[in-house]
């Protein structure tokens, strides 16, 4: 249950905002969705004071078109979930382009044994990122940076097992942008829509360049087709990879 700090803070988005999302409907959404996982009283809280953060600070920052508490339970907590059981015991993840901290903050709170770095270029969006981890006591850190210039650090590049990415760009694009973050062996592991077969299937180049392979995970979801496609990294990426900024979208692989 909300303590009443919650509670006060959800009355004050209520009057004007789009209405509550119970711990009692987000629950009943995950379970419905994600298989086989348990959240405890403390993860629901946790995720119910981050929607209230989130549709608050959306008010002044356009952080997300998806607010109501239905659509914000099925598309954002939920669908981010799907991928926790492709996410290896205490591993090192960093969600490229997060954008509000989809995936990446729900899976946190679902698997607190995960290390989570948020990447993102918007300053405005990571100071919100930051608030949200602060006051969740998720020990994340927010990295203000493009993923181009982000994946080319040595503090970054090549140092985790697994990158997470939703509804940033085709598949093409974000193989580029993901692949250099994960180490040999692991994945880059990519949501997407009904569209996600014919995006592989014009990937050949990328997978070939970028030394991956890749595999398809559907999942089944009451808000749509959901498929995780999952490229593992087989050999360390060559140094040109990634491109600067522009050539990636204009001459995609």
């Amino acid at each position: 249950m909300a303590n009443k700090e919650d509670k006060t803070i959800t009355a004050n988005i209520i009057a004007d905002g789009p209405g509550e999302l119970t711990p009692e409907e987000l629950e009943s959404v995950i379970r419905a969705s994600v298989g086989g996982l348990e959240l405890t009283p403390e993860q629901i809280r946790k995720y119910i004071k981050y929607y209230n953060m989130l549709v608050e600070r959306n008010r002044y920052v356009n952080l997300t078109r998806i607010t109501s508490p239905t659509d914000a339970a099925q598309k954002h907590f939920a669908d981010s979930l799907l991928g926790a059981s492709l996410i290896k015991e205490n591993a090192r993840i960093v969600d490229v382009g997060t954008g509000a901290g989809f995936p990446g903050i729900p899976l946190a709170i679902a698997r607190p044994d995960i290390k989570l770095v948020l990447v993102d270029s918007l300053a405005k969006r990571v100071n919100f990122l930051r608030e949200v981890c602060e006051a969740l006591g998720i020990p994340a850190e927010a990295v203000h940076a493009r993923a181009e210039d982000a994946a080319r650090s040595d503090r970054l590049r090549g140092h985790f097992d697994h990158a997470v990415s939703r509804a940033v760009a085709p598949m093409n694009v974000l193989l580029e942008l993901t692949v250099p973050f994960v180490k040999v062996g692991g994945s880059s592991l990519m949501y997407k829509g009904s569209a996600a077969r014919d995006e592989l299937a014009v990937c050949g180049r990328a997978l070939a360049e970028l030394k991956c392979k890749a595999r398809l995970v559907d999942c089944e979801a009451p808000w749509g087709a959901r498929t995780i496609v999952a490229a593992e990294k087989l050999a360390p990426t060559p140094q040109r990879f990634p491109r600067k900024a522009g050539s990636i979208e204009k001459n995609p692989l």
